[in-house]
């Protein structure tokens, strides 16, 4: 019971405070690999915590086993028509495994709906693109006649980066070349998983303070490794310059774009001297980080039993 407590006490606690501990940690900024992994690992955390919680009232670790074959048994018993003694603690066991189903079903669902939502989203939007773009075979992109300065990708299977003719006609060679690596990077990195992972932990609660923050940070860190990974190829100053003239953009939903809200606050970034990598200490700090976040809620679970067997085994005393 007292491992149950603490679990769903933390999945409260860090739910509603632990953004600003990772908020307050700004060397984070400068990698944002590492950021989006101990954003991702703090929703995690509070996640595995609700529903170990509700395992642990069910079926407390001390004694495990003889509660479950207890529950089974009962179970057995009341559908056969021969109801045998309930189960020592009948309503902790529904409490813990609907609070634990509940989560786990939460989630599924969410889950669920952002990927085939996404995925019905694209699959829509790339057949009107193939209907009204152009081949840009040097590029590598699709071209929409459209006035408006815009870059996007749009992820899937057949994945497609699309750039429109405003944004041909009026961006240096170098800045649209910029755009199209920015988009590759998003492409070659996976990202609309990354987001469909925040989106889906985000709206399993949606005003917990830290889902609502994973939601915001997790898109702007993803541009952001986009933005360097096109810097590296063409130089900060250049692909600087081109959000700027993407910056009020829209990007269709389900689609990966350089413009946006965040656009501004990124050219200034580049703009600013290049931040030093993390140093050791802090790439330590980051990764136990990490480590602790995905496996705290499960050594609060297994740590007192394991405790209590090798103080009673006979062979180790």
């Amino acid at each position: 019971m007292t491992a149950a407590i603490v679990l769903a006490a933390y999945a409260v606690g860090a739910g509603c405070t632990l953004h600003l501990l990772i908020e307050r940690a700004l060397w984070l900024n400068r990698a944002p690999r590492a950021a989006i992994t101990v954003w991702l690992a703090a929703a995690g955390s509070v996640v595995m915590s609700a529903m170990l919680a509700g395992i642990e009232l069910a079926f407390p670790t001390h004694a495990f086993g003889d509660e479950l074959a207890a529950f089974v048994t009962a179970c057995a018993d009341a559908l056969s028509g021969h109801p045998s003694t309930p189960t020592p603690r009948p309503l902790a066991v529904l409490a813990g495994l609907t609070a634990t189903g509940g989560t786990v079903a939460r989630l599924a669902y969410c889950t669920m709906s952002v990927l085939i939502g996404g995925w019905r989203g694209r699959r829509a939007h790339r057949s009107a693109l193939l209907l009204v773009g152009r081949r840009h075979r040097e590029l590598g992109a699709l071209v929409v006649e459209h006035d408006e300065p815009a870059a996007y990708c749009v992820p899937g299977r057949e994945s497609l980066i699309v750039i429109t003719r405003g944004a041909l006609n009026g961006l240096h060679p170098s800045q649209v070349r910029a755009m199209i690596a920015h988009e590759r990077a998003h492409l070659d990195g996976h990202h609309h998983l990354v987001l469909a992972a925040a989106q889906a932990v985000a709206r399993m609660v949606p005003r917990l303070p830290l889902f609502a923050r994973l939601r915001q940070e997790i898109p702007r860190l993803v541009e952001i490794l986009a933005d360097d990974a096109a810097a590296r190829e063409h130089g900060r100053d250049t692909i600087a310059t081109a959000l700027v003239a993407v910056a009020r953009a829209s990007t269709p939903a389900g689609a990966l774009g350089a413009g946006g809200d965040t656009a501004v606050a990124r050219v200034v970034r580049l703009l600013s001297p290049a931040p030093a990598p993390l140093g050791t200490g802090q790439r330590l700090l980051a990764t136990l980080g990490v480590a602790g976040l995905l496996t705290g809620p499960a050594a609060v679970l297994l740590l007192p039993p394991l405790i209590a067997f090798l103080a009673g085994c006979p062979t180790l005393q």
